[in-house]
């Protein structure tokens, strides 16, 4: 039979059953795209031929889909670029093969439209809002796409939880993953999302000095009181490398937010530098993500490790 020593997955075999050399397993791939599901399927069919007495492999392969999973990404704190490592984590979700949804939940502030090169009107359907496809297989609502440019929002807490109700009951049916961009602090907004459609997990972005660490432990705080898996802290704008001279600095200093996350007993999900090219192509609706080089790279890395940190959180 397959277990840890042979099969590294087995904690994806929900069944399995030996009978006159036939091995039939039931795997449970949920989260995985379609892809890694053919490589699981693979995997197993390879381990249990391995085994004594084997001569054949049955699998099943199931995923349970009661909804996609929601990925809250917050701050607690304004200016940490927040909204930049959420479209770009949930690009690469979309590249790695899976079906991404964004909502952008920064009523006051909302930039996912700029980020993800989306700005076209949503429409609704028998009152749902259907989300708008960007050019990087992510698919967006946001407020910024229901008002026009630079118009003030003055809204009190019940408006803008009404807003972000319209947003996260969009058209999300067949993603695999929605991604919530929320707004800095510990209020209404967060609360709402809490109450209306409860995160699988949040993942909390804060640079490495001091100030950010203090709001990104607010954060943390919210998410734990209301049961929400806090996936884990990111490090943004760590270290800076001159494009001129190439010597690197650290103008917000650099490591704080791993020694934060380490002292708050969560994950450290990975450490972003600051760059000048980062920020020109987040402003022309370019996301980094979507390319290649090490800041591709980065938030692939970053993307994986915040979906096996969710895979853990759900047992």
């Amino acid at each position: 039979m397959l277990t840890a020593n042979n099969f590294p997955e087995v904690g994806r075999i929900r069944t399995q059953r030996f009978d006159r050399g036939v091995l039939t397993a039931v795997a449970d791939a949920s989260g995985l795209s379609e892809e890694e599901r053919k490589q699981l399927e693979t995997s197993i069919r390879k381990a249990g031929l391995a085994l004594d007495g084997v001569s054949e492999v049955r699998v099943a392969i199931t995923a349970a889909k009661s909804g996609p999973m929601v990925i809250a990404v917050g701050s607690g704190k304004g200016g940490v670029g927040k909204s930049t490592v959420a479209a770009n984590i949930a690009v690469a979700l979309a590249r790695a093969g899976h079906k991404v949804g964004m909502v952008d939940a920064d009523i006051y502030g909302p930039s996912q439209p700029t980020l993800l090169a989306a700005p076209g009107r949503p429409e609704a359907i028998e009152k749902v809002l259907q989300p708008v496809e960007t050019p990087f297989g992510v698919s967006l609502l946001s407020i910024g796409q229901l008002v026009p440019a630079g118009q003030a929002l003055a809204w009190r807490g019940p408006m803008a939880s009404g807003a972000l109700a319209q947003l996260v009951e969009g058209n999300w049916a067949d993603r695999d993953f929605v991604i919530v961009d929320l707004p800095p602090g510990t209020g209404d907004v967060q609360l709402s999302l809490i109450q209306k459609s409860k995160p699988a997990g949040a993942v909390i972005v804060s640079t490495p000095q001091d100030l950010s660490l203090i709001d990104a432990e607010r954060a943390v705080d919210l998410f734990r009181r209301t049961d929400v898996p806090v996936l884990g802290l990111i490090e943004n704008m760590a270290g800076y490398q001159c494009p001129h001279c190439n010597e690197v600095s650290d103008p917000f200093g650099q490591g704080g937010a791993e020694a934060g996350a380490a002292r708050l007993h969560i994950p450290f999900l990975g450490r972003l530098a600051l760059s000048s090219s980062l920020r020109e192509a987040s402003d022309a609706g370019n996301p980094p993500a979507a390319g290649e080089g090490p800041a591709a790279k980065a938030f692939a890395d970053i993307a994986g490790t915040v979906r096996t940190q969710l895979e853990k959180s759900r047992g």
